[in-house]
């Protein structure tokens, strides 16, 4: 395993090097994302959202790699009423749908076993796990091209997909 402690980590070099699909399994109910925070402050104060450079910048990677013919997807797997933070989410979750990720949401309730762990499947050779500290703030990347476990993050996705609600479709429940 090959550990990567970027921060940010150096999400346009791994997307750079996909060639034909990024899968993004999210299954914590809360983040402690500092760049998030401001705007996930605001929406909770019931304020107007203010633009995220962050978010226009992922985004813009979004539509550059998809636009290679890249598919970029990813489940997230939501404890059932919502946290503050998955509402606050699915408030603005349409940006990157439009930018071209297909998002998709399974209860917890359903999902069954889940990895405790978020990660990243690139061309289902690689997994590129989402290292948290203690308090739930981005500590790195670790990466792997293990056959073991990429296979067994290939079989959660395709469990997991075969569960999950779209996001438009979901919105409307």
């Amino acid at each position: 395993m090959l550990y990567l402690p970027t921060d940010p980590p150096d999400w346009v070099s791994l997307f750079a090097e996909c060639k034909r699909e990024a899968f993004h399994l999210e299954v914590r109910d809360a983040y402690a994302v500092p760049h998030e925070s401001e705007r996930f402050r605001r929406f909770l104060d019931g304020e107007p959202a203010l633009p995220d450079e962050h978010k226009n910048r992922w985004n813009d990677l979004i539509r550059e790699t998809t636009g290679r013919g890249v598919t970029v997807s990813r489940v997230r797997v939501v404890t059932v009423p919502h946290s503050d933070y998955h509402r606050w989410l699915l408030s603005v979750t349409d940006s990157n749908a439009e930018a071209g990720e297909d998002i998709r949401y399974v209860p917890r309730h359903l999902a069954g076993d889940v990895p405790p762990d978020d990660w990243w499947l690139l061309d289902n050779d690689r997994v590129v796990y989402n290292l948290v500290n203690n308090a739930g703030r981005p500590a790195g990347l670790a990466v792997t091209t293990d056959p073991g476990v990429v296979a067994y993050n290939r079989g959660v996705r395709d469990r997991l997909w075969a569960l999950a609600t779209p996001f438009a479709e979901y919105t409307q429940r």
